[in-house]
């Protein structure tokens, strides 16, 4: 496969950034997406140029870290992360639009990378459980209802990657964050904290400068870990509950 790159680059977060055009040849359609922006950056280190910074880690899927928007998607063309997306999606000839995620939470650090420790900051506000120290708690001590254990599973799912950010018109981090607070509060080992979790985490999240919700709907189309959009229902519950509450 031969194909068209066009490419956000830009030196550092105070400069200003531009697309750039590159030509990659013979691409094996078997490739993974990194893979091939491997093959690039090989070719424009043996020409003295700069390589493309991205993001990337474990390969597997599983981190979140190769987050990257690919012909206006997030993470491109299929429901998965920008590592398990392969060449073979793609047709000999195409061009391809390749930009770090768009958010004012996510600045752009350098090229295609961009500074995620705004979910840091909001899992930090509140992402925790009581537990008490000294030896292990007896397997069956506390009884968690299947349904719970259901739930905090399809929500623990959520890997941070920022799809659903970079997908959100508005930019809202509202899909990863009531990930983050159902995953503890459905369960009874979370209930503690459960008020000042989901207010914790919510007014951290409108602290970093993400957007606000409307409902459209992009970021669970985005996901590629497939959290619900009833997850963001759920949480505004919990918080309209704390916060009257408190």
């Amino acid at each position: 496969m031969n194909l068209t790159l066009r490419i956000w680059r830009q030196p550092d977060a105070s400069a200003d950034g531009e697309m750039r055009t590159y030509e990659v040849t013979d691409i094996s359609p078997d490739m993974s997406f990194l893979e091939m922006l491997d093959t690039l950056n090989e070719t424009l280190i043996e020409q003295g140029e700069e390589p493309v910074a991205f993001d990337h880690d474990c390969r597997e899927g599983i981190c979140g870290a190769c987050g990257m928007v690919i012909n206006g998607q997030a993470h491109g063309p299929e429901r998965t992360t920008t590592c398990q997306l392969h060449m073979r999606h793609f047709a000999d000839g195409d061009t391809i639009d390749i930009e770090p995620w768009r958010a004012a939470a996510f600045p752009v650090v350098r090229d295609l990378v961009v500074d995620r420790s705004a979910f840091d900051r909001v899992i930090g506000a509140g992402g925790y459980i009581t537990a008490p120290t000294g030896s292990a708690p007896e397997a069956h001590a506390t009884v968690v209802p299947k349904p719970a254990a259901d739930a905090a599973f399809v929500h623990a799912e959520c890997i941070g990657c920022g799809a659903c950010v970079a997908a959100c018109p508005n930019g809202a981090a509202m899909l990863f964050t009531s990930a983050k607070v159902n995953h503890l509060n459905v369960l009874p080992q979370g209930a503690p904290e459960r008020e000042a979790r989901v207010l914790g985490m919510v007014e951290q999240m409108d602290a970093e400068g993400f957007g606000g919700c409307t409902l459209t709907g992009e970021c669970a189309t985005a996901c590629p870990k497939g959290i619900p959009m009833p997850s963001i229902a759920a949480m505004n519950r919990e918080y309209l509950r704390a916060a009257a509450k408190r």
